[in-house]
């Protein structure tokens, strides 16, 4: 028996409502098996080592070219999302790979300059823009120059489905992955920035820890830390009983109990109100807005300027500008936005 063999054979061992790699449904292009890795591995190894991935590190979270180091960004983000999840997948027996593989690429297709990015995108290209259909697209065409990164029908599921956009926690509209593991990753991506977003308005000096909402510091803990922990171990409390493994029956769920749900959502909400609608109407924002709309227009009537690797297929010039602005950190996109607008003649 090889290595991927044992791994697999390892599998059989985690819950019944697991993921298991040697049933995916495979890949768009068939492989010859990897003598050492699971396909769910071999997927998260491949995300880790694109381009896309290495990009985020300078891609906006919430704060817009922050002055300090301590700031999450966009890679940093998707670090604490992927160690959440694994945490939550292994404590529930379900695959830990695969809810990795999820959380490393859920967020590859995200704008420079965070949501602010993402929304001007979404304004001017005609089929509309969300992140999360572009880091599908990411993976499925973009990288690889133009082959995408083959992965497996289940990672892709969970990345395309793991945005739940104003829906409330587990709320009205909130929608789901067809795994459990993808469910894990969609809710470890609001319990990461909740918290890691909370911090850094706090370190920003726009809220303190005082104008927490008392329910959530109450139920949650008075620290990220705190509230971290009790996210989590709630969760794996209530999904452990309600996927039937102690023996009370019931449909698989991931979920939160409703008094710690009530909690969360009462810290989203006043993100919402307190910071993420501030920063959206900073002038560094609007400065970052028309930065964004400065390259779509020019590319998009000038594709002939766009790099070889953002010219695949048969795509229109308005598509292949998007996935090019779409691709680009903040700095680059400051810097080149500058080039256009100091260049002969213009961006116009």
């Amino acid at each position: 028996m090889g290595v991927r063999e044992w791994v697999e054979e390892g599998e059989e061992r985690l819950s019944p409502h697991a993921a298991k790699s040697r049933f995916s449904r495979g890949r768009q292009r068939p492989e010859a098996p990897c003598p050492l890795r699971t396909t769910f591995q071999r997927d998260r190894d491949r995300i880790v080592h694109s381009k896309a991935f290495r990009r985020l590190k300078h891609k906006t979270q919430v704060f817009i070219a922050p002055l300090g180091d301590h700031y999450i960004t966009r890679l940093t983000h998707t670090l604490e999302v992927a160690q959440i999840a694994r945490t939550i997948a292994r404590s529930l027996k379900l695959n830990e790979d695969l809810a990795e593989a999820i959380s490393l690429g859920h967020d590859l297709g995200h704008t420079p300059f965070g949501h602010v990015g993402e929304d001007v995108l979404n304004e001017l290209y005609p089929g509309g823009f969300r992140h999360y259909e572009q880091s599908l697209r990411v993976v499925e065409h973009l990288e690889n120059e133009g082959r995408g990164l083959n992965l497996t029908y289940e990672v892709g599921e969970g990345i395309l489905h793991h945005s739940k956009s104003q829906a409330e926690i587990l709320g009205q509209g909130w929608g789901g992955s067809e795994t459990l593991e993808g469910q894990i990753c969609k809710i470890a991506d609001i319990v990461a920035y909740i918290n890691h977003d909370t911090a850094d308005a706090i370190r920003a000096d726009i809220i303190s820890e005082g104008d927490l909402p008392t329910q959530a510091t109450t139920v949650l803990g008075s620290s990220p830390r705190e509230r971290i922990n009790t996210l989590v171990c709630d969760m794996v409390d209530f999904s452990w009983g309600a996927t039937g493994e102690t023996g009370n029956g019931g449909s698989p769920v991931i979920g939160i109990s409703p008094r710690v749900l009530e909690a969360a959502d009462s810290l989203r909400n006043f993100l919402f109100e307190r910071v993420y609608n501030v920063r959206s109407a900073q002038d560094e924002a609007e400065k970052a807005r028309e930065v964004v709309r400065i390259l779509y227009g020019y590319f998009a009537r000038h594709g002939e300027q766009l790099p070889p690797e953002n010219q695949p297929g048969e795509d229109t010039p308005e598509r292949r500008a998007v996935d090019y602005v779409a691709g680009m950190t903040d700095r680059f996109a400051q810097r080149r936005a500058q080039e256009l607008e100091e260049g002969a003649g213009s961006v116009k």
